[in-house]
């Protein structure tokens, strides 16, 4: 299993760790690194906001949430454009906040994969005109599953993901047409955006929108071995001598029989009753094998209603909250690491070596630093300086001083 570069602490949390790992020369101190971080996460914050609104303006043309009246007519040109320039940016979005994207070979596994909840589902791959998944958080689960009316337990492990982004966009209203698609639960052409949470890896086909419920081939043996019993069962009692009466009957009509049979009035009221018998019997088990269909939609959908964190819009809200966090905990790490080496410096293998060791000692923790964005976005803000493939961070009043005049000069022209 891959290692992951997401950093599963709170921004909080992580400057209270470099607050306690940074080795405090003379002239600095805890306070002085308290400004600091409130000045770099300002940066950073504001940095994602002019992302947002991009996202937004983009999002906005195909929005199906949308509560807001458009200026001018939208073409198909504009509106591809618009599905195009989002699509690159949520891809990007998802990356800086330590999304990893979902390969074809992870989704044909998924797909092949019992699902933990017992509920087969099948998905019309051909609906769609773009799908992406994207996870974080990947781990090995083990979970005990009880078969056989809580008989027998099992034990399993499983792959489970912390988050997972979906990104779908359906065919044109001109595909279903063709293929006489009348009732759709979706609009085609229309494209959703879904985040969920705490998701198997072999449930993952659950998340699409089009995934039906179909019985498992046990849940049809069940059912079909129970209804064969019965209807057994009533065929004898109820029916039996009334069936061998009308098959006497019918013999001596194609004159198999020789005898003549006569049909009384009671035998025919006996015949009559039974048949009720047996179609309130077919009756039964065709209401039973609907309410185990029933029973497993509703097992889906509650599932779904406790993964579910958000929808469209309100999916780039929080997953721009988290790539922020994540950017602003890389930020504050990757300089406390380089202050500690004071002039002397260090290189960005090194750094990012002794990071993942300090996280994998002190909080038995392990991650894939992404060193390289870390450092990029400091050089960036011109607190640290790179000469060669060494880098060194500014003393720490000149930091808050280089941030701060920053604020001071955001809008002036150039």
């Amino acid at each position: 299993m891959t290692r992951e570069r997401y950093i599963p602490f709170r921004k909080q949390d992580v400057i209270t760790l470099c607050e306690d790992l940074i080795d405090w020369p003379d002239t600095e101190n805890a306070n002085q690194f308290d400004t600091f971080a409130k000045l770099l996460v300002s940066r950073i914050h504001y940095d994602y906001h002019n992302r947002l609104e991009h996202l937004k303006d983009n999002y906005a043309l195909f929005d199906p949430n949308r509560d807001t009246r458009v200026i001018g007519q939208i073409t198909h040109t504009d509106l591809q454009a618009s599905k195009q320039a989002f699509s690159s940016g949520f891809a990007e979005l998802l990356d800086a906040a330590n999304f990893e994207k979902v390969t074809d070979e992870d989704l044909r596994e998924a797909l092949n994969e019992e699902s933990l909840f017992k509920v087969r589902l099948e998905v019309q791959f051909d609906d769609f005109e773009d799908v992406v998944f994207y996870r974080r958080g990947e781990s090995v689960r083990t979970e005990t599953l009880r078969q056989w009316w809580g008989l027998r337990k099992r034990k399993i492990e499983f792959t489970h993901y912390d988050r997972v982004a979906v990104y779908i966009t359906f065919k044109d209203a001109d595909y279903f047409n063709q293929n006489n698609r009348k009732s759709l639960t979706f609009t085609p052409g229309s494209t959703i955006v879904k985040l969920f949470q705490n998701v198997p890896k072999a449930d993952l086909e659950m998340l699409f929108p089009n995934s039906e419920v179909r019985m498992r081939p046990l849940d049809k043996l069940i059912i079909g071995a129970s209804a064969a019993v019965g209807g057994t069962v009533v065929l004898v009692t109820k029916l039996g001598a009334s069936l061998i009466l009308m098959a006497s009957v019918v013999a001596f009509w194609l004159g198999l029989r020789d005898e003549e049979v006569t049909l009384t009035t009671q035998s025919l009221m006996t015949f009559g009753i039974g048949m009720g018998v047996f179609g309130s019997f077919v009756f039964k088990e065709w209401t039973k094998f609907k309410n185990r269909k029933i029973r497993f939609m509703k097992a889906l959908s509650d599932n779904l209603y406790f993964k579910n964190l958000d929808n469209n819009a309100g999916v780039f809200h929080t997953l721009i909250d988290a790539a922020e966090e994540e950017d602003c905990k890389e930020a504050l790490l990757a300089y406390s690491f380089l202050l500690n080496f004071g002039s002397a410096g260090i290189s960005a293998e090194e750094l990012d070596e002794k990071i993942e060791h300090w996280f994998m000692q002190q909080h038995q923790c392990v991650l894939d630093f992404d060193v390289a964005d870390a450092l990029n976005k400091l050089v960036r803000m011109n607190i640290i300086s790179q000469s060669s493939d060494i880098f060194k961070a500014k003393p720490l009043g000149e930091a808050c001083a280089i941030l701060d005049d920053y604020w001071d000069n955001i809008y002036q022209s150039t």
